[in-house]
């Protein structure tokens, strides 16, 4: 089988061989070329050390203790993707893990067959050399046909040393849509407590994959029965078994786990806010004259998921994004609401989120068993469009504090800012209002009323 590698790719193995070293591709790469799929990192494995690489490779960098050389595309003639890093790293053997994360330290091996000994999962643990042989001794190629996700050797071991790759194995089924082999699945909910141990920004990383994956629920349900999900977000479990009413025919998990499925975005936080969306809808159920009612769920459930967000070690800026689409993500509209009513929406949710705010509903229509939109849902994009294109913010007004204090000859203070924000309610109920001459007259007007 011949595969058709890229052009800095064979600028690798050709210098290399030509330095007279061996050296490899392998991990995902050589996975996804088996299978057809387009190839991101490519990975390589050598017999030379970090320092003989550098030498062949002048622009590399190397400041790790994993023995890995990166070079820049921009020196290999990767014209396309001229910052995409390519790694080198020198074979490694089995190293001593003590906190289930990473070797204490890092052992050179002499074989690529030590190399592949140490890797994860079966279908990762295959190389192909320069001359494009492919060397598979755990038969990755066979869980490649059957599709299933196998521990390199035994699998209490491989969870032992680094706990993140039971996340590993449920990230990859989802994403390529297999199953875990039975011991493979038995250690990991054997093994699922030594999950604690790993940094949060690694099991973040994790979980977002599996959320963006072509099988998100097949990953959250597994998550969920290997007990690996009580550890990383237990107030999700908590949805399990609490039923909804009216137009709801599942409850709060299910139709959680369907939305999820159903979401348009690729954006992993935009599937993160559908996945908390009703994530306090547990605390605030209430059963009057048997009719179950979560008033509020939406104001208390973006706290819980801003403290969700901020665990899982978002940016802040991610942090108030699943804050602000869980918390408007009730918004209601009828054909009867005023043009203002819909910009202190876009205000609200902020003009960059409507989209994603849109995608959110669509998601929680189809997880509820209705169509993807509405007649509502359709008109309310298009007046959404339409008062795009006037004021929102206080940026946009014809005049700003400094207009108002020249013209009342006041100085900074919470009078300036008073007026200023009684005249930006007035704009935005009618836009025509937002203009200098208007905007300082009123201004005069209101100074004297105070």
């Amino acid at each position: 089988m011949a595969f058709t590698l890229p052009g800095p790719v064979k600028k690798i193995l050709s210098t290399m061989k030509s330095g007279g070293f061996e050296v490899y591709i392998v991990g995902g790469a050589v996975r996804d070329l088996l299978l057809h799929t387009p190839t991101k990192d490519w990975d390589f494995t050598t017999n030379a050390t970090p320092e003989q690489v550098q030498k062949l490779f002048p622009d590399s960098f190397y400041d790790n203790k994993f023995g890995t050389v990166g070079i820049a595309g921009k020196y290999l003639d990767d014209a396309e993707n001229p910052e995409e890093v390519y790694e080198i790293t020198t074979y490694r053997s089995e190293g001593m893990y003590t906190d289930h994360r990473r070797p204490e330290k890092v052992e050179w091996g002499s074989s690529i067959t030590d190399d592949l000994q140490r890797r994860d999962f079966t279908v990762n643990a295959i190389a192909l050399d320069v001359d494009q042989n492919i060397i598979d001794p755990y038969n990755g190629q066979k869980d490649l046909s059957a599709k299933i996700i196998r521990a390199v050797g035994d699998a209490n071991t491989r969870f032992t040393e680094d706990a993140l790759r039971m996340m590993r194995a449920i990230r990859f089924g989802a994403q390529l849509g297999f199953m875990i082999e039975g011991k493979t699945l038995d250690a990991i909910q054997k093994n699922a407590d030594l999950i604690q141990h790993i940094s949060w920004e690694r099991i973040r990383d994790e979980f977002l994959k599996i959320l963006v994956s072509d099988h998100p629920v097949d990953g959250i349900e597994l998550l969920a029965s290997t007990g690996l999900l009580k550890h990383i977000l237990p107030e999700l479990l908590a949805t399990k078994g609490v039923d909804q009413a009216h137009h709801h025919i599942y409850d709060v998990w299910t139709h959680t786990l369907k939305s999820v499925h159903a979401c348009p975005s690729q954006d992993p936080i935009v599937r993160f806010a559908v996945l908390l969306h009703d994530i306090a809808k547990p605390q605030t159920a209430k059963d009057v004259k048997e009719v179950v009612t979560f008033y509020n769920h939406e104001v208390l459930g973006a706290r819980v998921a801003k403290d969700i967000a901020t665990r899982f070690r978002f940016s802040k800026k991610d942090i108030q994004r699943v804050f602000t689409l869980v918390r408007w993500h009730m918004f209601v509209y009828d054909k009867h609401v005023t043009d203002a009513y819909i910009r202190r929406f876009i205000r609200r949710v902020g003009q960059e989120n409507i989209q994603d705010m849109i995608d959110l509903r669509i998601a929680d229509r189809l997880g509820s068993g209705a169509k993807r939109t509405s007649w509502r849902l359709e008109e309310l994009q298009e007046r959404i469009k339409e008062q795009m294109k006037v004021t929102f913010t206080m940026n946009d007004m014809a005049i700003d504090g400094e207009d108002i204090m020249r013209a009342l000859k006041l100085k900074p203070g919470p009078k300036v800012g008073k007026i200023l924000h009684t005249l930006f309610a007035e704009v935005e109920k009618d836009p025509s209002k937002n203009t200098k001459e208007y905007l300082l007259e009123r201004a005069k007007e209101l100074f004297k009323k105070s």
